[in-house]
């Protein structure tokens, strides 16, 4: 009886289908450097980082702002990742870069942009085959290798893990005032590393255990977006009771507080024990008020 040859492998991913699908953290920083050397000259013939930016909605004050970068292309684009979570992908760069005329571009990146993209997929692909539990559950110490390629920047292969300054605790809908807070802790002079949950973790894995493993491990402290919203979601809720949990005793404080502001505020604890506090700080000034 005859059989059937054996084919590839089968988890290899294929040639993705659709860019438009693949996030902007998929390329790496070898493609995003050969980028740069493409378009952050300022050249006459040919469209440069500043018509990209044009392209991609950025006005004036933010194109000058960026213009003082020492890479201005690599700047635009994690600014564009933070502005546009969803709609950062590699489809939409490679059809702008269509538009301004930039073949050569296109032309030279190709098959790296390719090459990053399958390597992305493969990492997804390989995180939704891993078991939901292990033989052994030991909350102090990662057992598996999820907790040790979570972000966009660690080492798939656990040889390095990314720290942070802060991890940002804010509510969906209150994004837009994360990024603008982004930018002022980031991109001015106080040079900040922030956690941000949509930005910089890899899909694919549980949230909860990625929010502990970043709060526990990799983060120096903590920000807290206080809003209307932040008070219904379950995220912000678990992240909260998360870093009160390691400090015991705390955590009843907050159980029954209630806030109504009209707009987000942020605060910035150095330790899980402050939380409660600076909560039950703002819920005593509002009712004062």
């Amino acid at each position: 009886m005859a059989t059937a040859p054996a084919g590839p492998a089968a988890g290899r991913v294929p040639s993705p289908p659709d860019l438009h699908a693949v996030p902007m953290v998929a390329l790496n920083y070898g493609v995003r450097r050969r980028l740069g050397l493409y378009l952050n000259p300022r050249a006459a013939a040919a469209a440069d980082w500043t018509a990209l930016a044009e392209e991609l909605g950025c006005e004036y004050l933010e194109i000058r702002r960026l213009e003082a970068r020492p890479d201005p292309t690599a700047a635009l684009l994690e600014d564009w990742q933070c502005r546009c979570p969803g709609g950062a992908t590699v489809g939409r760069l490679l059809d702008l870069l269509r538009r301004l005329g930039r073949h050569d571009v296109l032309l030279d990146l190709a098959d790296s942009v390719e090459e990053d993209c399958k390597k992305y997929l493969q990492r997804k692909q390989e995180q939704a085959d891993q078991p939901l539990q292990v033989p052994a559950v030991d909350s102090s110490v990662p057992k598996t290798s999820e907790l040790m390629g979570i972000t966009t920047r660690d080492d798939p292969y656990g040889n390095g893990t990314e720290m942070f300054d802060a991890f940002i605790c804010y509510c969906q809908k209150d994004l837009q005032f994360v990024q603008e807070m982004i930018r002022e802790l980031e991109q001015t002079e106080f040079k900040l590393k922030l956690c941000v949950f949509d930005r910089d973790v890899l899909p694919g894995t549980c949230v909860w255990s990625i929010s502990g493993e970043l709060i526990e491990r990799r983060c120096r402290r903590m920000v807290v977006v206080i809003s209307d919203d932040y008070l219904e979601s379950d995220e912000c809720d678990f992240q909260t009771k998360f870093a009160l949990s390691l400090s015991p005793g705390k955590i009843s404080q907050i159980s029954h507080l209630k806030l109504h502001i009209n707009i987000p505020i942020f605060i910035i604890v150095t330790s899980p024990a402050e939380i409660s506090a600076v909560l039950l700080g703002a819920a005593q000034m509002q009712n004062e008020g």
